[in-house]
């Protein structure tokens, strides 16, 4: 294994030894997602709390990964996200943006993104459309009841914890967990 491949692996979780078989046609698909204890994701295109620690453990994960996401998703960035692919998922064939690779379906998504590992980073459309192929989700759990106007998708069943850092509530910001969910 190369020691860009076995920082992957640490960024990601993800055993690159134990597959080395998985490829662009079969990535490691992970959700990275931020969901209050109501199911809400967002507001008015952003995200209805301010945690900076979730922001930078969003940044130091998905650093050096395509990034899938919905158009909605894209715009609510004030700019393109550093050190990652940007990937678009949208039924609008004439749209376009600097910085954004189009792509009209999930299979397209997926043949863009190549290598091991993909990001799936929201809306709730785009999380609805790839949870019957995500492997992992790296999810923080806002301990709050915000009014929003997009919610995560149901998980079903079939999900085991592997790892929960708990943070307590402090005067600018709610509680809120850190939680790595993989397929049992």
């Amino acid at each position: 294994m190369s020691p860009s491949t076995a920082l992957q692996a640490l960024r990601t979780g993800f055993d690159f030894a134990q597959d080395e078989r998985r490829g662009s046609l079969n990535p490691e698909i992970v959700f990275f997602a931020a969901r209050a204890d109501n199911g809400v994701i967002g507001v008015e295109g952003g995200l209805p709390w301010r945690i900076p620690a979730d922001l930078k453990r969003f940044k130091a994960m998905t650093a050096g990964l395509p990034m899938i996401m919905g158009r909605k998703t894209f715009e609510s960035f004030p700019d393109l996200l550093v050190g990652r692919r940007h990937i678009v998922l949208t039924r609008d064939a004439d749209w376009s943006r600097p910085g954004a690779e189009v792509a009209d379906g999930v299979t397209a998504a997926l043949s863009l993104a190549g290598g091991p590992v993909v990001a799936v980073i929201g809306g709730a459309e785009i999380y609805r459309l790839f949870l019957p192929l995500v492997h992992r989700i790296e999810l923080t759990e806002v301990h709050a009841a915000p009014d929003g106007d997009t919610h995560m998708p149901d998980l079903g069943a079939g999900w085991r914890e592997t790892f929960r850092e708990d943070v307590a509530a402090d005067d600018k910001r709610p509680a809120y967990s850190f939680v790595t969910l993989v397929r049992a």
